[in-house]
């Protein structure tokens, strides 16, 4: 059986695919999937080819509260252990992280709004980096993080001042990756979450809501350039164009 879809696994109603994610996919033209993980069991891996989870409010460690958790859980593995390609945005990357052994908990401030980033030596090199520049802005949207140190076979790709691991990946598989940040998203999503989100997104962050959203349309542009150039990667690397 020929795989060539991509499953998306989504968490809350209102944080969908984001607008740039969207709009590259549309552009190479490789079908995906929203699997609505609070709304019904998730589907079977057998059609898809690589696994996408995006951002949302549980915390990895609260499968009491989110019991879909654990079958999301049971499914990266499946990922993992079959050689699919996996990329996870934000609780992804937590979840990511977490089944790989590294320790994941609150940062010692909440990240909204956008930071620059830099690639490290290991993630210069990468390939769902490749043609992206050293240093980049990166679109954030959470208060855990994956903390160091990482368990042996995994690797620092991008860092930041507001999380050390902005990005990781496994040494022996470039397929693979796990990102912190929400790039993924643009100017109206932005705008979205906060609708949403507002009281938890302002409280203890130091956000201004109306500088925020202006910083969102001044970074879209740019951001979603740079992203399309990374999910392009990503698709190489998972062998989907």
């Amino acid at each position: 059986m020929t795989r060539e879809k991509i499953l998306i696994v989504q968490h809350m109603e209102w944080e969908g695919p984001g607008g740039h994610l969207l709009r590259a996919l549309e552009e190479v033209r490789v079908p995906w999937e929203v699997a609505e993980a609070w709304r019904t069991p998730l589907p079977s891996l057998e059609p898809f080819a690589a696994l996408v989870v995006l951002g949302g409010s549980p915390n990895v460690d609260q499968e009491e509260e989110f019991p879909y958790l654990r079958g999301l859980k049971a499914m990266i593995r499946e990922t993992l252990a079959s050689g699919r390609a996996y990329l996870g945005f934000c609780l992804g990357h937590q979840l990511l992280g977490h089944i790989l052994g590294c320790r994941v908990g609150p940062l010692p401030q909440k990240s909204i709004g956008f930071v620059t980033g830099h690639l490290t030596a290991r993630g210069r090199v990468h390939p769902v980096f490749k043609a992206l520049p050293q240093r980049f802005r990166l679109f954030k949207w959470h208060g855990q993080g994956v903390h160091l140190p990482l368990p042996r076979g995994l690797s620092i790709l991008a860092t930041s001042p507001a999380a050390k691991v902005e990005a990781l990946g496994l040494l022996d598989n470039p397929k693979v990756v796990g990102v912190q940040f929400d790039n993924h998203a643009d100017a109206r999503d932005a705008a979205t979450w906060l609708a949403h989100a507002r009281e938890w997104a302002l409280a203890g962050s130091g956000v201004e809501p109306d500088q925020l959203l202006a910083q969102a349309r001044k970074e879209e542009e740019s951001m979603g350039k740079l992203f399309r150039q990374f999910l392009h990667n990503f698709l190489q690397v998972a062998g989907l164009i």
